[in-house]
This record gives structure tokens, C-alpha cells and sequence, in this order.
């Protein structure tokens, strides 16, 4: 017994071994492809640490925290450009949501009949949220110049992708009794929709709604990089002009907000989801 337990451990031992030896062997393959020089990354490891050590210190070499007057100097500012950030994903979850609610329906098989339908909307929703909110921006930022709204339409179009599948999978897994009890007594396809489903999903479709609007708030926040607006084209002009103590500044204040974002929807959610149980 204490034969066949040893080794049990020895072949599970060598299994780690080998996976762990074919992984390093993945990671140096990996590199050598892609040219990463593993020699130039292990000499400018130190630019990369003393970056941080940088940021952390004020332009008179004393730490951020002995002067936060000094550090968030601008923080009336920046909190209005952090504000724009919110609306801006706030307004883009909002459209994306309204889109995909629409969408997932006829997205649905148990909904929707036409096969063609169906299959086209699927692919919509794939477009959707495959290209990057990024890509997106950047083309609205050419056709309608900088500024939040290429920002909120590139949220909005990968939002309702997102969304679109999410929603169609809850809408997929309901219970059809009573959809054909509405269709029993004549009602019509608006009717099932009303009558029948929402009532089932409503809770599911509110929460994925806030876990999206958690993801724009980062994704918004990253956008103003190509000129989308918010927050991020004021921490892009501070990291290139080498305002170390303000790019700190600028990333705890956004750390901070998604933070607060995160337990506030985290609640709610669970609190839906509760609700929907007790249900």
C-alpha cells in the first residue's frame, strides 16, 4: 500500500516536472519568435522599477504622501475630466444595453423561427464586441474630431456586442411554459416578449448590465488615449511630458473611482440576483 502511494507521488511528481520543463520551453520558443531580447530586458529592468520610484516622489524629491496638497494639486480638474469618464461609460453602457435587449432577442433560437435571422444577428453581435473599443474610437475620433462622443459610441458598439450574447444565452435557458401560455390565448410575439420573458430575466439582464458598466468605467478611462475624451488624454499628456507625481496622482484617482464603482454594483447585483432566488 505505502509501496503504491509513493509511487503515485513520484509519477505525479514527474508530471509536474515535465509540464513545468514544457512550459519553459513554450516561454523561450514564444520569445525568440517574437524577437523579445531576453538580455536587453534583464539590463533596463531597473529603468522599469525606478519609473515606479519615480512617480512616488515629488518634483523636490520628497514622497507624494508628506505634501497631498502639493500631489493632487490639480484634483478639481481632474475630477471633472473623471466625471466625463463616468458619463461617458454610464451613457455607452446605456446605449449598448438598450441595443442589445433589442437584439438578443431575435438572437435567440427559442424566440426567433427564421434560421437566416438568427444566424445574421449572431454575427452582428460577434462584430461587435471582436473589434477592440479602441479601433472603434479611433475611426469615430476621425469622423467626428476628439471629444467623449467617439468615446460612447465605441463603448456602446462593443457593449452591445458583449451584452448582445450574454442576453441571448439567459433568453435561451427560460422556462417556455409560460411563453406558450401567452401564445395559447393569442397573444402576440411583442406580447411573449412583455409577458413571458422579461419577467424571467429582467433581474439577470440588470446585472450583467452593471458588471458591463464596471468594465467601461476602466475601458472609458483608457479610451481618452486616442483622443476619445475623459480622463485618460489628460494621464497620456502627463506620462509624456514626464509629470511623474501627477501621473501617480491621476492613476490613484482613477484606482480609487473604479474601486468605488466595483463595491457599489458588486451590491446591487447580488442584492438582484437575491431577489430573483426569493423569487
Amino acid at each position: 500500500m505505502g509501496a503504491a502511494y509513493a509511487h503515485a507521488v513520484a509519477a505525479k511528481r514527474r508530471q509536474v516536472c515535465l509540464g513545468l520543463l514544457l512550459l519553459g520551453v513554450c516561454v523561450v520558443l514564444s520569445g525568440a519568435v517574437a524577437e523579445i531580447s531576453f538580455g536587453k530586458f534583464a539590463n533596463n529592468i531597473g529603468n522599469f522599477t525606478s519609473y515606479f520610484y519615480r512617480i512616488a516622489h515629488l518634483e523636490s524629491g520628497q514622497s507624494v504622501l508628506s505634501d497631498p496638497v502639493e500631489w493632487f494639486w490639480g484634483w478639481k480638474k481632474w475630477l471633472a475630466l473623471m466625471g466625463e469618464t463616468l458619463l461617458m461609460a454610464y451613457v455607452g453602457t446605456l446605449l449598448g444595453a438598450a441595443a442589445a435587449l433589442v437584439l438578443c432577442f431575435v438572437a435567440s433560437k427559442n424566440m426567433t423561427q427564421s434560421t437566416w435571422l438568427v444566424f445574421a444577428t449572431r454575427r452582428l453581435l460577434e462584430f461587435a464586441r471582436t473589434v477592440p473599443e479602441m479601433v472603434f474610437a479611433l475611426i469615430f475620433v476621425v469622423a467626428f474630431s476628439l471629444g467623449p462622443l467617439p468615446g460612447i459610441l465605441a463603448l456602446a458598439i462593443h457593449t452591445t456586442g458583449a451584452l448582445g450574447k450574454l442576453f441571448a444565452e439567459v433568453v435561451e435557458n427560460i422556462d417556455m411554459k409560460p411563453v406558450d401560455g401567452v401564445l395559447a390565448t393569442g397573444g402576440s410575439w411583442l406580447h411573449k416578449v412583455r409577458f413571458a420573458v422579461l419577467p424571467q430575466v429582467a433581474s439577470n439582464f440588470a446585472s450583467y448590465a452593471l458588471l458591463r458598466f464596471e468594465i467601461n468605467v476602466r475601458g472609458a478611462a483608457v479610451l481618452g488615449f486616442v483622443g476619445a475624451g475623459g480622463i485618460g488624454q489628460t494621464l497620456l499628456e502627463v506620462i509624456r511630458k514626464f509629470y511623474y507625481a501627477d501621473v501617480s496622482a491621476l492613476l490613484v484617482l482613477i484606482i480609487a473611482t473604479v474601486m468605488l464603482i466595483d463595491a457599489v454594483t458588486e451590491r446591487v447585483r447580488h442584492r438582484l440576483l437575491g431577489q430573483e432566488r426569493q423569487g
